[in-house]
């Protein structure tokens, strides 16, 4: 059973920075046909696409709202991928959850897309 799990969430001033993880188990995994992604919730709210890597565009993806703060990175050889959040402002404030799913290893947006789903860690900022 495919199980993945975060961590790096906390509470941080305003300006600050975490690095969220994320760890898959459960199979082996062809990276290079899975879609590997970061999306937050805040209370009251959707749940909001952040970013994405694409293998086949070898490409990273961000939400306009996040570009020039965070930057996302992997190491398949953990199975794992990272978020880094630098310049935390309020409106970072969420839950966080990473996800992955057998797509082709395009770059995928939409939650729909994904197949598996982090518990989610919790990121508070405050000012």
């Amino acid at each position: 059973q495919v199980q993945l799990v975060e961590s790096g969430g906390g509470l941080v001033q305003a300006g600050g920075s975490l690095r969220l993880s994320c760890t898959a188990s459960g199979r082996t995994f062809d990276w290079s046909r899975h879609s590997m992604g970061w999306f937050r919730q805040a209370p009251g709210k959707d749940k909001e696409f952040v970013s994405a890597f694409s293998w086949v565009r070898d490409e990273v993806y961000y939400a306009d709202s996040v570009k020039g703060r965070f930057a996302f990175s992997r190491d398949t050889a953990k199975n794992s991928w990272y978020l880094e959040m630098n310049n935390l402002v309020a409106e970072d404030a969420a839950v966080y959850y990473c996800a992955t799913g057998r797509n082709g290893g395009r770059y995928a947006l939409q939650a729909s897309e994904y197949t598996y789903w982090g518990q989610g860690t919790q990121v508070t900022v405050s000012s």
